[in-house]
C-alpha cells in the first residue's frame, strides 16, 4: 500500500504581515497534481489544518476547494485527518458526516468519556487489511473522563492511555497518526520558530508509547526528520512559515508499505512555493550587488558603520522584505552586556538591575522592601 503523509498545512497563515493565502493555494494544487500522478491508496494529513481556531472565510474556502478537487479524483482516495493544536475540534468536524461519504475522514475530537474511542479506518491491500488508527491532538484534561485517574498527569501518559484502550491486534499491519510532540528518551526532533512547544518539555510524549505501530505519522513539527527510529515520521510542512525554515526541502512523504514486518519505503515528492523563503547576509553594499529578489527574504547587515534608512533601501531591492537585522561588533557586545549573568549575584541586585532596565528609573524604598519580603518567603518555602 502506497500513501501520502502531509501535515501542518496552517492555511490562513501570514509571514511577518504577508499573507500566504496565494502560496498556499498553489501549493495545494500541487497536492492535487501528484495525487492524480502517483494515485496512492490514501492520503493522511496530520494535523494543523488552519493556522488559527477560528481561520478566517478565505482560509476556509481554500481547504474546501482542496477536498472538493481530491474527491474527485477517480478512482476515489480516502483522506484521513485529524485536527493538530492550532484548529478547533468542533470547527473541523463540521459537515463530517457528510464528507465521510466521499471518502474524507475526519477526526477532530479526542475521546471524552470512558465510551468514546479513537476513529479507525481500516484499508486492505493484497497482503491483508491495515487499520488506520485517528488519534487528534489531545490535552491531558480533555481526555481525562475517558481515561483511569493518574493517566492523565502528563501528555506521554495521556496517549499511551488511550492507545492501549484500543488494544490493536499487532499481527495486523497498524499506523497511527498523531499531532504531538514526540521525543525518544533524551533526543528531541529539531524544531524551527514556526512550532509551539512548552517550556521544559511538559508536552513530550515518548515513543515508547507508540514504538509498536508498524507506521507513526506524525504532524506538529515542521522540518521532515524521523524520531529516532525510521518508522515514526515528522513529515514536514509543505511550505516554509518561518525564516528558520528557510533551508529545508519541503514535500510530500510517500510511505510504501508492504507485508507485516517488511522495511518501510520512503520517497519525497517536492513541492514549490512560487516564493521561496531566503536569507541574505553582507554588507549592504553586498547584498545590493546580489541584484533584486522577489521572495521572501531576511537580511541581516555586517556594516560597521550606522546607515540611513537601510530598511527603504533594501525594499527597493526586495519587495517582500521580512526583517532587517544587524550583527556586527557593536551589537554583539550589547548582547555580551545584556545576556551575561553572573548567579554569584545577589538575587535583590539582580532584580533591581531588571527593575532598572524595564522601568527606567530605581525602585522606591517601599516597593524595595516589599520585594525583599517576597524572597525571603521564597526562600523558606524552598528549605
Amino acid at each position: 500500500m502506497r500513501f501520502f503523509h502531509l501535515s501542518d498545512l496552517h492555511i490562513g497563515r501570514y509571514l511577518h504581515g504577508y499573507s500566504l493565502a496565494d502560496q498556499q493555494r498553489e501549493i495545494l494544487a500541487q497536492i492535487v497534481q501528484w495525487a492524480k500522478k502517483e494515485r496512492p491508496d490514501a492520503i493522511v494529513i496530520a494535523g494543523d489544518i488552519y493556522d488559527k481556531p477560528s481561520p478566517s472565510g478565505e482560509a476556509v474556502l481554500l481547504f474546501d476547494r482542496f477536498l472538493t478537487e481530491l474527491s474527485r479524483l477517480k478512482p476515489q482516495i480516502p483522506v484521513m485527518i485529524i485536527s493538530g493544536n492550532h484548529d478547533s475540534p468542533k470547527r473541523l468536524q463540521y459537515a463530517g458526516a457528510l464528507l465521510k461519504e466521499h471518502q474524507i475522514y475526519l477526526a477532530a475530537q479526542p475521546p471524552g468519556k470512558e465510551e468514546d474511542y479513537l476513529s479507525k479506518l481500516i484499508l486492505t491491500d493484497k497482503y491483508g487489511e491495515i487499520v488506520f488508527y485517528m488519534l487528534p491532538y489531545i490535552r491531558p484534561q480533555a481526555v481525562r473522563q475517558a481515561l483511569e485517574e493518574g493517566q492523565t498527569d502528563s501528555y506521554h501518559r495521556a496517549v499511551k492511555g488511550l492507545l492501549e484502550r484500543e488494544n490493536p491486534d499487532w499481527n495486523k499491519r497498524n499506523v497511527l497518526i498523531a499531532h504531538q510532540f514526540f521525543t525518544a528518551g533524551s533526543f528531541r526532533p529539531q524544531t524551527s520558530d514556526s512550532e509551539t512547544i512548552h517550556v521544559g518539555g511538559m508536552d513530550n510524549v515518548d515513543i515508547e508509547a507508540v514504538h509498536q505501530f508498524d507506521y507513526v505519522a506524525l504532524g506538529h513539527i515542521h522540518g521532515a526528520q524521523k524520531v529516532k527510529e525510521s518508522h515514526i515520521r515528522y513529515c514536514g510542512s509543505p511550505m516554509k512559515y518561518s525564516v528558520s525554515e528557510w533551508r529545508q526541502e519541503k514535500g510530500i512523504l510517500l510511505v510504501e508499505m508492504g507485508k507485516k514486518g517488511e522495511p518501510l519505503m520512503y520517497r519525497t515528492l517536492p513541492l514549490a512555493a512560487p516564493k521561496d523563503v531566503v536569507k541574505k547576509k553582507g554588507t549592504l553594499k553586498e547584498i545590493l550587488a546580489e541584484g533584486k529578489c522577489g521572495d521572501f527574504v531576511s537580511v541581516t547587515l555586517t556594516d560597521e558603520k550606522e546607515l540611513y534608512q537601510p530598511r527603504e533601501i533594501l525594499e527597493e531591492y526586495f519587495p517582500n522584505l521580512l526583517e532587517v537585522k544587524v550583527e556586527n561588533k557593536r551589537t554583539k557586545k550589547m548582547f555580551e552586556e545584556e545576556t551575561e549573568i553572573s548567579w554569584d549575584d545577589d538575587p535583590m541586585t539582580v532584580f533591581e538591575q531588571f527593575f532598572r532596565e524595564m522601568q527606567g528609573r530605581d525602585m522606591t524604598e517601599e516597593e524595595r522592601s516589599v520585594m525583599k519580603e517576597t524572597a525571603e518567603k521564597a526562600g523558606e518555602e524552598k528549605v
